[in-house]
């Protein structure tokens, strides 16, 4: 009785495992590119899964709106906005009674930025995004990144 008892127990446990994995369908990704003297693009990309959409940064009123933080960095300055690249939808939601702007499949984020001194650096900050489908949204989630600058 007991190993029947400890076998349905383990069964229900790893069974239980694999229902709790975490809806995860956003993945980022990180670059640096190189466009002048002391000048380059960061390109922070999502890459989201079929049926799922991010918003904008301008979303509209009621999802929480895609955000890039930036940690201060000495050695370099940001240049303007963040771009967004990528094929913007816009569609009304019954869910938050708004227009809406999001993205699917993927989008690029890009932020200009000038260094100071011809040195390598790190950029460091956090994208924070929500992300939906027709059924349901996830909760906004904080991802922190790192972009490594070749100075060279």
């Amino acid at each position: 009785m007991l190993k029947k008892t400890i076998t349905l127990f383990s069964v229900l446990f790893f069974a239980a495992q694999l229902f709790a994995q975490i809806e995860n369908p956003v993945s980022w990704s990180y670059s640096s590119k190189k466009i002048g003297t002391k000048k380059y693009e960061l390109h922070i990309t999502a890459t989201i899964q079929n049926s799922w959409h991010i918003y904008a940064q301008k979303a509209g009123d009621g999802p929480e709106p895609t955000t890039l933080n930036f940690k201060k960095n000495p050695l370099l300055k940001l240049e303007g906005k963040v771009k967004e690249v990528g094929k913007l939808e816009t569609a009304f939601d019954p869910n938050f009674n708004s227009t809406l702007r999001f993205y699917n499949k993927t989008v690029d984020f890009v932020q200009i930025v000038n260094l100071k001194s011809a040195v390598n650096t790190v950029v460091k900050g956090s994208v924070n995004f929500m992300v939906c489908n027709e059924r349901k949204c996830l909760p906004p989630k904080e991802i922190p990144f790192s972009i490594n600058i070749d100075a060279k």
